[in-house]
């Protein structure tokens, strides 16, 4: 039975330019949900999904063919990376997604603090 990943790909919507999320970050947020799902999830991600703004917690692109636009993409949009490769956490770390969403999930607005608080600069 596939899961329904569309409230992953809602999630994924919620990072701006500029910033990043790690896989494990958005699994976070969603009970149940752990990293290798949302990197399953991405693979069939509509078009809009703008797929390149989710990395490893280590702030590097996932190992992958399109690891190289992934990093582009991430320039452009203005992304710092480290000498080690890594991106910048402290600069461009996601601050969670808006109050419309969590209101929408109905994730207790305290527990969404809690977890996004625990997310750390590296």
């Amino acid at each position: 039975m596939a899961t329904d990943d569309a409230p992953i790909h809602a999630l994924i919507r919620e990072v701006p330019k500029g910033e990043v999320a790690s896989y494990g970050m958005i699994a976070s947020l969603l009970p149940g949900v752990g990293p290798r799902q949302v990197a399953r999830a991405m693979r069939s991600a509509p078009a809009d999904i703008k797929w390149h703004r989710i990395i490893t917690a280590s702030g590097a692109p996932a190992d992958h063919s399109g690891a190289e636009e992934q990093r582009r993409r991430l320039k452009k949009e203005g992304v710092a990376f480290r000498k080690n490769g890594a991106v910048d956490w402290r600069a461009h770390r996601w601050n969670g997604p808006s109050q419309k969403w969590i209101d929408k999930s109905r994730l207790d607005p305290h527990d969404a603090m809690a977890i996004i608080s625990s997310w750390s600069d590296r």
